[in-house]
């Protein structure tokens, strides 16, 4: 397994003058948010599927996407990953031929990889599912799904390349609004037409079919110009060193899939075998773990872009200006988290009557899942600067998450149900961000004193007090909706006061000047 280091070009970096990368993080991120503003139509879909077909079918529809998701992380063998570093690292050694090569053999090996996937597992539930006791509209809604990974892959493949050149826009068009506007497209007319409960997964499969062709096409607008491919590439040894390099980064995203979907997937295996679990209840859970994963989406804001170049500085040696740049991004992330949690925490039951009345009885589950959502969005900063020195590292910390997350989840949804698998997330994910902290102070030496990640706590301590008055007083909607928008107003006073006690230093990389 080669490092960063082993892999780099440092005698071709050395004559390319120095990057801004404050400024290349600053850029980045703010496309990044605008991306991941764009992405929020998609709960449009999910908004849809709630209202006009009800709780069940949101919870067939979740079940069936989470399993794709994992499959999608198994066809792709962490080739996403791998090619954002590999070109990072072409680029930053002026090689674009280099680039367009890696991009043309990146695009085929992943499309060939989903495809077979996609047939092997349409065999297997075809096969296996009545003998696993697969409930038979769900085995059929996976097996429409199935037809989704091409697009899926093309769609990730394409938008880590986009990223690996620096380019975050992308993902706005691709997903953002492409994938968005055709799966809720395509859901109104296959009801139209009669299709109901398999509805919400023939409009997935359009959409990311949509979103496939859209990613690969603005990709391939980077490379209309300069060479094909360098002298002496061989796509046969290429195709050897993407893979072996992928190959540990494939295995802890296998194991990070399965631990983000382990609770539906497996709530799902406990319908009428744990206490009040059943499939509505499933799909009221699963608008849970859909709200609460917005702040998942915090990370998707800085860590396309924070991964190339965290890549380019390691291959220059850069190692003090990567955690100079990390300890920024960390505490700028936890000024955002900290109020999206602080607005779930409070008016979780409003967010969730989005979906229908029934939805409400979700609100405590919101709490859990979305700690657990915003600790999962914070740790994962560090799985990328992990990755792109020593992921066998990742790895580990991975294997033992996976583990424990399925034993907790086993033993907690038997015993406890829903309220079980809420907490069988958060165990592992908080077991994960000691793990990933660990590893940065052993393996790189980073450290992360109180004083850079302290303010943003500070700030929602002081505004946690007068939002729980608040809300102690009034109750019912006005009350989740007064509690929220007292703590924000306190919050913003607090983040205020920071930045005028602590103005931005010259020559730092400065995520807070955004």
């Amino acid at each position: 397994m080669k490092t960063a280091e082993a892999i780099a070009r440092p005698t071709a970096a050395s004559n390319i003058a120095p990057v801004d990368h404050g400024a290349e993080l600053k850029r980045g991120a703010l496309v990044n948010t605008i991306a991941l503003l764009a992405s929020n139509f998609r709960g449009i879909f999910t908004f849809l599927v709630a209202r006009l077909l009800g709780p069940a079918a949101l919870g067939t529809y979740l079940v069936a996407w989470a399993t794709i998701e994992v499959l999608s992380k198994i066809s792709l063998f962490g080739l996403d990953n791998t090619i954002i570093a590999f070109i990072a690292r072409s680029e930053a050694a002026g090689d674009r031929a280099r680039s367009h090569a890696l991009f043309r053999l990146a695009v085929c090996l992943a499309l060939l990889q989903s495809i077979v996937i996609a047939v092997a597992s349409m065999i297997a539930v075809r096969l296996f599912g009545y003998r696993l006791s697969l409930d038979r509209q769900l085995g059929s809604a996976l097996s429409i799904m199935l037809c989704a990974l091409p697009g899926l892959a093309l769609y990730y493949i394409n938008t880590a390349i986009s990223r690996g050149m620096k380019v975050m826009r992308h993902d706005i068009f691709s997903r953002g609004i492409t994938q968005s506007t055709v799966t809720s497209v395509a859901f109104l007319l296959a009801l139209a037409v009669g299709l109901q409960t398999f509805a919400p997964a023939f409009a997935a499969v359009a959409g990311t079919a949509a979103s496939g062709i859209v990613a690969l096409a603005l990709a391939w607008s980077l490379f209309r110009t300069g060479p094909m491919r360098p002298a002496g590439f061989s796509y046969r040894a290429e195709a050897v060193r993407l893979l072996s390099y992928a190959a540990n980064i494939s295995a802890y995203d296998v194991l990070n899939a399965l631990i983000v979907r382990m609770d539906v997937i497996m709530l799902a295996c406990f319908i009428g075998r744990a206490p009040g679990v059943t499939l509505p209840v499933v799909g009221i859970y699963g608008a849970v773990v859909e709200v609460a994963g917005g702040l998942r989406k915090v990370n998707q804001a800085f860590n396309p872009i924070f991964a190339p170049v965290v890549a380019g500085m390691t291959v220059h040696g850069e190692q003090q200006r990567a955690a100079a740049a990390f300890s920024q991004v960390a505490q700028w992330m936890l000024w955002i988290l900290l109020p999206l949690l602080a607005v779930m925490t409070f008016a979780g039951g409003t967010i969730l009557s989005i979906y229908g009345p029934a939805f409400r009885r979700g609100s405590t589950w919101l709490i859990i899942v979305a700690i657990a959502c915003g600790t999962n969005a914070f740790v994962g900063l560090a799985e990328t600067v992990i990755m792109v020195q020593k992921p066998r590292v990742n790895i580990l910390n991975s294997s033992i998450t996976c583990v424990v997350a399925f034993i907790a989840n086993l033993f907690l949804i038997r015993s406890f149900g829903v309220m079980g698998a809420a907490f069988g997330i958060l165990l592992p994910y908080v077991l994960l961000g000691i793990l990933r902290h660990r590893a940065l102070r052993s393996v790189f030496g980073w450290r992360s004193p109180w004083a850079n990640i302290g303010p943003p706590f500070n700030a929602a301590l002081v505004a946690l007090a007068p939002a729980i008055v608040c809300r102690a007083i009034t109750s019912g909607v006005i009350g989740e909706i007064s509690s929220s928008v007292v703590f924000l107003g306190a919050y913003f006073i607090a983040w205020r006061y920071h930045r005028a006690r602590n103005p931005p230093r010259a020559g730092a990389i400065q995520m807070s000047s955004m």
